[in-house]
């Protein structure tokens, strides 16, 4: 029965963590800033590559 309770004990430490981790991504945008710096490399290196524009 202990192994029970320190079970959902753990599993709602786990779980709050995420949340304190993934909310303040979430609430400043963090992710989309992110990608916006990551935005030019990529268009830098999907620009080289060559198409096959024939339909």
């Amino acid at each position: 029965m202990r192994f029970i309770g320190k079970a959902i004990l753990y599993l709602f430490l786990i779980c709050t963590g995420l949340f304190l981790v993934t909310f303040p991504i979430y609430f400043f945008n963090i992710d989309m800033k992110l990608t916006s710096m990551i935005e030019p490399l990529l268009l830098k290196h999907y620009d080289r590559i060559d198409r096959d524009q024939h339909l």
